[in-house]
């Protein structure tokens, strides 16, 4: 049974993007190659609320690439995947292409 997992308030869950170790030619890549911590909206809570009552919604949405701390976030496991989940506010911005 598939297991879907909706955060709540103002989290985001984030699928990170692993670049790949090795090129399409069989070389291997060193780890120490710069690289963006990013990675992918898998889903998002439906926000918070202001002092007045007023929702706040969460500034991404699902299928948005990211911008992560490189520290940060709660590792969930769903279905033998592994998912980080961020604060709305942690996340650094959405990278575009």
């Amino acid at each position: 049974m598939a297991k879907r997992l909706i955060p709540s308030l103002n989290r985001v869950l984030v699928e990170k993007i692993v670049p790949p170790s090795k090129t399409t030619g069989g070389i291997l890549l060193p780890e120490k190659t710069p690289q963006l911590n990013s990675g992918k909206v898998v889903a998002v809570g439906p926000g918070v609320r202001d002092k007045d009552g007023k929702p706040v919604p969460v500034a991404f949405k699902e299928g948005d690439n990211v911008l992560l701390p490189e520290y940060g976030g709660t590792q969930v496991k769903i279905n033998d995947k592994e998912y980080h989940l961020f604060r709305d506010d942690d996340i650094l911005g959405t990278l575009l292409d």
